[in-house]
């Protein structure tokens, strides 16, 4: 068993839920969900981060990257919850080793920088609709 399998499990036991519990929560089947509990299937980022908020562990801590349970700023994390915000395709995005060392102001950059993107792409969109 996989450490991402066994902290699913514990962190779901530790907060009283069933798998079906886990299972509605993320909008999937239970067995779907007890294949992750299992180490038969890995669950994507984005479901790994809603695990993440609803045990209040940050996603280092259930893939075994860390041992600290406790939330703390999380460079992975909050990329994905800007890519998630501003609906940019997860696809081939994320390769955790080029993105976990980035600080917290550098970050702060990247969302400037998104959120320009995301100007930009709805100033062309609305021209569009215009023409």
């Amino acid at each position: 068993m996989s450490i991402l399998s066994e902290r699913l499990k514990e962190l779901r036991k530790k907060h009283k839920l069933t798998q079906k519990d886990v299972a509605d929560f993320l909008g999937m089947s239970e067995s779907g969900y007890g294949y992750y509990e299992q180490g038969r299937n890995e669950p994507s980022i984005d479901t790994l981060r809603k695990l993440a908020d609803k045990y209040g562990v940050n996603v280092s801590y259930l893939t075994g990257e860390e041992d600290k349970k406790d939330k703390k700023f999380n460079s992975f994390e909050e990329i994905s919850k800007l890519i998630e915000q501003y609906g940019f395709d997860q696809f081939g995005f994320f390769d955790i080793d080029k993105w976990k060392n980035l600080s917290k102001d550098d970050i702060d950059e990247i969302r400037r920088h998104f959120e320009w993107v995301a100007q930009k792409a709805k100033e062309r969109n609305d021209e569009k609709s215009s023409d």
